[in-house]
């Protein structure tokens, strides 16, 4: 008898060894498919393969939390195909009860146990004709963070039910699943970074090709743009118009982002199409101001300088929507402003634009953007209208293109933080 019996034991023990060997396997398996991929569908499909095949559950499906809906969102499932992308709420059903403790739980027959029967969510079973026997639901748990569930659904038995056996199984298995799903997670996250990245990219390049070329120095005006990120709020273009007359223009939209770039895009394409048929400074403002104002978001707005500087009469005619006063040092070698100004594009619908004669004879007008005078040093100083007159001083008889880079380059240098975009447009008056 004692001989039997431990022939018995002696099989029990192999089999039990075997079959831990075999999941081993497996999860040796998954682990190394998953390494292998780093696309997140995939990554799931391989997981619930594996998974239902080695359960030998009739359906099972992956649910992962959706942070910002407080949500399980099924985003991967076999043989229950309809329920994709079916959202339930984290502290429902044995799902949100997996979850809330952290562990595998089995249920072992919904329709009799009266202990799980409240932990098991039957609107599920309702609104998809699917019957539920028996369940297996393991969180899935990668760096201490619960990222979702795996939902295993009736065993391919007769009694269709669940023993402890499968419970510890999936608890198992769950473990390599929730890191590759991590991984896959974070892949796909990067992946679609780097793509908003270099559309972003993209969306600077349009933005610097949308602004003048400085051209040689006998050229009357020249610009220079620095954007604190990639993409960029301000716009200059400036553009001979033949007979001795110069157009120009130099506008700073409200905020920063991609949001307000793409404002300045749709702005400077305006600006840059009307310009070439309307020479009137101030007409150009009300056709611009009432094109931006029917498409704008609430709470924005574009500040703009429009002017056009004659050679030949030796004057520049401005009109301004709310744009910082540009500098104009004079020949003797004394500041002023020109000061009159409308409200910004984009508030005021119809708005009626005026314009000034301003006598320019060997002189210099400089337009800037508030991210010039507001740049601050480490101390919290701003470098203001009388720091950047200095600048400009010092510089003065540098040729135009030059002078700028010089003037920009001494801001930045001097330890200014630049937290945002820094334009300037200089007309040399002959």
């Amino acid at each position: 008898m004692i001989f039997f019996k431990s022939n018995k034991l002696e099989k029990d023990q192999k089999e039990e060894n075997l079959k831990i060997n075999v999941d081993l396997e497996i999860i040796t398996k998954m682990n190394q498919e998953f390494a292998l991929s780093l696309d997140l569908n995939d990554t799931l499909k391989t997981a619930l393969q594996v998974i239902i095949a080695r359960i030998n559950a009739q359906a099972a499906n992956i649910f992962l939390i959706n942070e910002k809906k407080k949500k399980f969102e099924c985003i991967a499932s076999l043989h229950q195909d309809y329920l994709d992308e079916y959202e339930l709420d984290l502290k429902d059903g044995v799902m949100g009860k997996a979850v809330q403790t952290k562990k595998c739980i089995r249920v072992g027959n919904v329709r009799k146990d009266v202990r799980e029967i409240a932990e098991f969510y039957f609107d599920l079973d309702n609104k998809t004709n699917f019957t539920t026997y028996s369940v297996l639901c393991s969180p899935l748990i990668a760096a201490n963070e619960c990222i979702g569930v795996i939902h295993c659904l009736n065993k391919k038995t007769n009694d269709k039910l669940f023993i402890e056996d499968d419970r510890k199984l999936l608890e198992t298995l769950s473990t390599p699943a929730a890191l590759a799903i991590r991984n896959a997670k974070m892949a796909q996250e990067m992946i679609e970074k780097n793509k908003i990245q270099k559309e972003v990219e993209i969306v600077g390049e349009i933005q610097k090709s949308l602004l003048s070329q400085n051209k040689k120095d006998s050229f009357p005006i020249a610009g220079i743009n620095i954007p604190a990120k990639i993409v960029s709020g301000d716009f200059y273009n400036f553009s001979d118009l033949g007979n001795g007359k110069y157009g120009f223009g130099v506008a700073d939209v409200s905020g920063k982002g991609i949001k307000s770039s793409l404002l300045m895009s749709k702005a400077s394409s305006l600006y840059r199409c009307l310009s070439k048929t309307i020479f009137s400074a101030s007409e150009l403002l009300i056709l611009l101001n009432n094109e931006i104002c029917e498409t704008i978001s609430r709470g924005m707005f574009v500040t703009m300088l429009i002017g056009i500087y004659d050679s030949n009469k030796k004057e520049l005619l401005l009109s301004s929507a709310g744009h910082e006063p540009p500098l104009i040092l004079n020949k003797d070698g004394t500041f002023t402003n020109f000061t009159e100004a409308g409200p910004p594009l984009g508030i005021v619908p119809k708005t009626k634009y005026t314009e000034a004669v301003v006598p320019f004879k060997e002189s210099s007008m400089y337009i800037f953007t508030d991210g010039i005078t507001e740049i601050r040093n480490p101390g919290g100083e701003m470098l203001g209208s009388e720091g950047f007159q200095n600048y400009i001083k010092k510089y003065q008889s540098s040729p135009n293109n030059e002078r700028l880079k010089k003037i920009i380059d001494d801001i930045i240098k001097s330890g200014k933080i630049q937290k945002d975009d820094l334009t300037i447009v200089v007309v040399d008056g002959k």
